[in-house]
């Protein structure tokens, strides 16, 4: 196989391992129509590239057995993948009327399949004998009905990639992160391939002039469009990617930040509690693991949390100018450390619940996260465990 070739095969397997990543994030998502423009987009596209290999034109003409009919076949194949890169838009842009994006989706593939059926008619009705695998675009150029199969597909795919390019384009200033970074990918990719179907026109309007800039056609285009492919392919993976990776940070910074918390209250988890997940476990269900344990120890130390450290705490805290939630968060923590002190105190006896203090920073993983940190970190927490220490020592 040559260079090409290889080029083009590569890119059919960037797009198909996109495609499959999309296919499978539509099996849990069967009723979301982007999903599904996305994943038909990518799956075409890795289709085309994989009939448009050189080898594999040829291998369709020999199958078939008639001279340069892989040309109306890929060329179908990619007036699809255009048609279906214009719904995706439609879809991806969204609008609030249902019916309309559905009048949009279905007039878009009706123009679309009319401009397939056009392809397969005006070949038939042409005379295109002898087998280009290359050249057929320029070969061609002024051969009646040819001539017109390939300014048709040409048309529909620079409209596709003008369109595409745009407004990936203009929605890439409006998002961050990943997909910001996904957008501008595919944009690229769109200029790329609108530079295909340029060099495409130079070189057909030269033979129509007498010249031949077939090089451009063959040569450059061909490359372009390999190229091309990769940077749509990527763009369609970066942001469920990027996304994935910034969720599992997040993830990993808080299942970190709940440390200091868990091992204040590690001696009141439930012996019944399986262990901790190893470090090679997904990050996701080691922090799930961790707040069930912390939730788990709150609710067998709230006999203990005394409301009058609760509410000297939290006093000190507002009189010193830290915010409500702040002062909250210092107050609790601060209750169950006592608590924790209390709890291992055998002459302890558990508070009457008119004086016992609610802890509400375990209502959520972020409120945890604040906690713990005012557990790690604050003055006034500290202050409470060492008074409550020296009134307990003998």
């Amino acid at each position: 196989m040559n260079t090409a070739g290889a080029l083009y095969i590569s890119s059919a397997v960037v797009l198909l391992v996109a495609a499959s990543i999309k296919f499978a994030a539509l099996r849990k998502n069967a009723g979301d129509t982007l999903l599904r423009a996305v994943s038909a987009s990518l799956f075409v596209a890795a289709l085309l590239f994989a009939t448009a290999a050189p080898p594999m034109l040829a291998l369709i003409n020999k199958w078939i057995g008639i001279p340069n009919i892989a040309a109306p076949i890929v060329y179908g194949i990619l007036t699809a993948f255009d048609g279906t890169a214009i719904v995706l838009l439609i879809h991806w842009r969204g609008d609030e009327d249902a019916n309309k994006l559905r009048r949009a989706t279905r007039l878009c593939l009706a123009v679309y399949g009319v401009a397939i059926v056009a392809i397969a008619v005006l070949f038939a009705l042409g005379d295109a004998h002898v087998e280009r695998l290359r050249d057929l675009d320029t070969y061609y150029a002024s051969t009646p009905y040819i001539r017109e199969m390939i300014l048709l597909y040409l048309a529909a795919h620079t409209v596709a990639a003008v369109t595409m390019g745009i407004l990936c384009w203009r929605w890439s200033r409006k998002v961050p992160g990943a997909l910001r970074v996904g957008l501008l990918f595919i944009a690229s990719g769109n200029a790329l391939t609108f530079a295909y179907d340029f060099l495409k026109y130079v070189a057909i309007v030269a033979r129509w002039t007498g010249h031949n800039l077939d090089w451009l056609s063959t040569n450059v285009a061909f490359t372009l469009a390999s190229f091309s492919a990769f940077l749509v392919a990527a763009g369609f993976l970066i942001p469920p990617i990027g996304q994935g990776a910034n969720s599992r940070w997040r993830s990993f910074q808080r299942y970190q930040l709940l440390q200091p918390l868990w091992l204040e209250i590690r001696s009141e988890i439930p012996s019944t509690s399986p262990e901790p997940m190893q470090w090679w476990e997904p990050i996701d269900l080691r922090l799930m693991q961790r707040e069930r344990d912390i939730n788990d120890a709150v609710l067998r130390l709230c006999p203990f949390f005394d409301g009058t450290v609760g509410a000297e705490v939290y006093q000190q805290a507002i009189a010193q100018g830290h915010a409500p939630e702040r002062a909250q968060s210092e107050a609790d923590a601060a209750v169950i450390a006592r608590a924790v002190i209390a709890k291992g105190d055998p002459a302890a006896a558990p508070l009457t619940p008119k004086g016992r203090w609610t802890v509400s920073s375990a209502d959520s993983t972020d409120l945890l996260v604040s906690l713990s940190k005012a557990l790690a970190r604050s003055p006034l927490v500290r202050s409470s465990r060492t008074s409550e220490l020296v009134a307990t020592a003998p």
